[in-house]
């Protein structure tokens, strides 16, 4: 059974781009990536003291179920270089599962849809690019709309 999954990419250390391209090409192994957003540049959120980021989001079809999904994007992240030594420290590369159909997921180490995206400037500003009539789940509200009502602030660059 496929799904369409929503993934937000991010990195802030090395070659920012080559690492969003890597990934992206290690994601179609998960699944066919139907879009990509463009890159964006975007201010660190929470821990400021870091380098800035470049991020994206990718539209995916797959036949993984969520736990699998993840599992795979974990091995992806390590696989690239990324070490959790500091909760939202720098990182190689960032993969995060935003949304997985209109599944609502609460367990141990997985919450979809992403708990925060809908906050996050630097996570709607490309998913409102490639997907801006998509619902929240939970919400019922349009990632364009979600987009909308944002407060001013959190710097976001559309780059390419």
């Amino acid at each position: 059974m496929h799904k369409i999954a929503f993934l937000s990419l991010g990195s802030n250390v090395g070659d920012r781009v080559a690492n969003l391209k890597g990934a992206i090409e290690r994601i179609r192994s998960l699944g066919e990536v139907i879009a990509t957003s463009s890159i964006y540049e975007t201010e660190p959120v929470e821990f400021l003291v870091q380098p800035w980021f470049l991020n994206c989001v990718v539209k995916l079809d797959t036949d993984k179920m969520p736990k699998q999904l993840l599992a795979s994007i974990l091995s992806i992240e390590k696989e690239m270089g990324r070490h959790r030594r500091q909760k939202k420290g720098p990182r190689t590369i960032d993969i995060d599962i935003l949304l997985f159909g209109k599944s609502v997921v609460e367990t141990q180490g997985l919450t979809i849809p992403h708990i925060s995206m809908h906050e996050r400037r630097f996570v709607l500003e490309p998913m409102s690019e490639i997907a801006p009539d998509v619902r929240h789940p939970v919400l019922k509200q349009r990632m364009q709309s979600l987009l909308e009502k944002l407060p001013a602030g959190q710097v976001v660059k559309r780059l390419s």
